[in-house]
C-alpha cells in the first residue's frame, strides 16, 4: 500500500514528464547525495497517530512520513486523506503499510499502537497483552531503521518503554517515553490560569509515572524567571498547601474528563509528542520531561526503571537529564512512583 504513483510518469509508454517540464541549467552538479532527508514513521493510525501525524505534517518535520496499522482499509484511507490534502501543506511523500518494511530508514519510530482495554479486564492483563503487541512492533522497527530513536506514546507509557527498550536493544539515550511531557503542559496551563500569565512564561515540571504517582515539582516552579515559592515566602504571602495539591490533582485527572467528554485525546497528545519531535530531528537540545532510564538518578537503584526526569533532546537522542535540586518531599515521592512503575515490570516476566 505504498503512496499513490507520481503524475510524472504517466506521458506515452510511462514517459517520465518531469524531464520534459524542466530543463537542467547549464555546468550545474547532480543533486547532492548529502542532503539531509527526514523520515518519520507513526504506528498507529488511530485518533492519537492521527493527530501526531497531521501535527508532524503541518510543522513541517519531515520530509517522509510513513504509516502503519493492522487495519488496512483505515490505513489506506488516512494516507489518501492525507496526501489529498497535499496542495495545503508542506511538501511531504506519505506512504502507507501494514508491512514494516516501509518504515525502512526513519529518523523517528513513534509509537502509538495499543490494544484496548476489555469490559472487566485487569490493568496487569491489559498490559500483557500490550506487551505481546509490541514483541511484533518493536524488532521489525529496529530491524528496518537499526540508527532511529523510538518515541513511545502508548500507555501505560512508561513500562512499554521499558519493554520496547529491552526488545529493540537500542542504547537507552535512544528509546524515549512521552511521559508527562503533556502533563506537565496540563500544569503549566492551570498555573498560567491562576495567575492570568502566558503558559509559556511559567516553568513548571511534573515527573515520575505518567498516572496517579506522578510528582509535580512545586519547589522549581518560576514565572518570568521567578521562583514562585521563594517569592511567596520572601514576601510572606501565605498560601495553602491543599490549593497546590488541587492543581496537581485537575493534571492527574484532566485525561480523564478529556475522554468522559469526547471519548478519547487526540489534540493535545499531537502537539506534545509533534514538540518532543521538533526537539529531536532539528538538534534544538530543549529539556522536556519525559520517559528515560532513571536508575542512579535521585537514588532510584531497585532496577531498571524508565520514569519523566527533565532531559535534554537532541539529534541523537537524550542527552543527559537535568540536575534540577528537589526537596526531600519530592525525592521520596519519586521514588515511590518508580517503586509503583517497578512493582507492575515485575509481574511480567521480561
Amino acid at each position: 500500500m505504498q503512496k499513490s504513483p507520481s503524475t510524472s510518469s504517466l506521458g506515452p509508454g510511462g514517459l517520465d514528464l518531469a524531464q520534459a517540464f524542466f530543463k537542467p541549467i547549464q555546468n550545474c552538479d547532480p543533486p547532492s547525495s548529502t542532503k539531509r532527508h527526514t523520515k518519520i514513521s507513526v504506528i498507529g493510525v488511530g485518533n492519537v497517530g492521527m493527530a501526531i501525524a497531521q501535527t508532524i505534517l503541518t510543522q513541517d518535520l519531515a520530509d517522509e512520513l510513513a504509516l502503519v496499522d493492522a487495519k488496512s482499509d483505515k490505513l489506506r484511507g488516512e494516507m489518501l486523506d492525507l496526501q489529498h490534502a497535499a496542495a495545503f501543506l508542506p511538501r511531504t511523500k506519505i506512504n502507507a503499510s501494514v508491512d514494516y518494511s516501509v518504515t525502512a530508514g526513519s529518523d523517528l519510530c513513534i509509537v502509538t499502537a495499543g490494544a484496548r482495554q476489555n469490559p472487566g479486564e485487569s490493568r496487569l492483563n491489559l498490559l500483557q497483552r500490550n506487551v505481546a503487541l509490541f514483541s511484533n512492533i518493536i524488532p521489525p522497527l529496529a530491524k528496518y531503521s537499526p540508527d532511529s530513536i523510538l518515541l513511545i506514546v502508548s500507555n501505560p507509557v512508561d513500562v512499554l518503554t521499558y519493554v520496547s527498550w529491552k526488545l529493540s536493544g537500542f542504547p537507552s539515550n535512544r528509546v524515549i517515553g512521552s511521559g508527562t511531557n503533556l502533563d506537565s503542559s496540563r500544569f503549566r496551563f492551570l498555573i498560567a490560569d491562576h495567575l492570568d500569565v502566558n503558559a509559556q512564561d511559567v516553568q513548571a515540571f511534573i515527573v515520575g509515572e505518567h498516572g496517579d504517582s506522578s510528582v509535580a515539582l512545586w519547589s522549581s516552579i518560576s514565572i518570568g524567571g521567578v521562583p514562585v515559592l521563594s517569592f511567596l515566602k520572601n514576601q510572606q504571602i501565605a498560601y495553602e498547601k491543599q490549593t497546590l495539591e488541587n492543581i496537581h490533582k485537575a493534571v492527574v485527572e484532566s485525561a480523564y474528563e478529556v475522554i468522559s467528554l469526547k471519548g478519547y485525546t487526540s489534540w493535545a497528545i499531537g502537539y506534545s509528542v509533534a514538540n518532543l519531535a521538533r526537539s529531536l530531528l532539528r538538534d534544538q537540545r530543549k529539556i522536556h520531561p519525559v520517559s528515560v532510564l532513571a536508575k542512579g538518578f535521585y537514588g532510584i537503584d531497585g532496577g531498571e526503571v524508565f520514569l519523566s526526569l527533565p532531559a535534554q533532546l537532541s539529534r541523537g537522542g537524550v542527552l543527559g537529564v537535568t540536575n534540577i535540586h528537589l526537596t526531600d518531599e519530592e525525592v521520596q515521592r519519586l521514588r515511590k512512583s518508580a517503586e509503583t512503575i517497578l512493582e507492575v515490570q515485575s509481574q511480567l516476566g521480561l
